[in-house]
């Protein structure tokens, strides 16, 4: 489900409870992005052989993440931009 930007990389921060999440998506949305965004994923975790087929939902929910990562990350880099290009006055 990646194939769109597959070079494209994976921006992480730690959150307020110390764990690993994807910029803009809690704990449970990003096990969820990285399970759907990867079938391998879903074998390891002893799903059923049936559920490897990409359920109708299953590409809408990804990338509704997907979206909601990015729109995250996008402000998150124009937040950062802002504070370093900010000029500073001398007194």
């Amino acid at each position: 489900m990646s194939e769109p930007k597959k070079d494209a990389p994976r921006r992480y921060i730690v959150d307020g409870a110390g764990q690993r999440v994807l910029v803009g998506l809690t704990i449970s949305e990003t096990i969820e992005f990285e399970t759907l965004d990867n079938p391998d994923a879903r074998l390891s975790a002893g799903l059923a052989d049936e559920e490897r087929c990409v359920r109708e939902g299953e590409n809408e929910r990804w990338l509704e993440l997907y979206v909601k990562h990015e729109r995250a990350w996008n402000d998150w880099m124009a937040e950062t931009r802002a504070r370093v290009e900010k000029p500073r006055l001398l007194n």
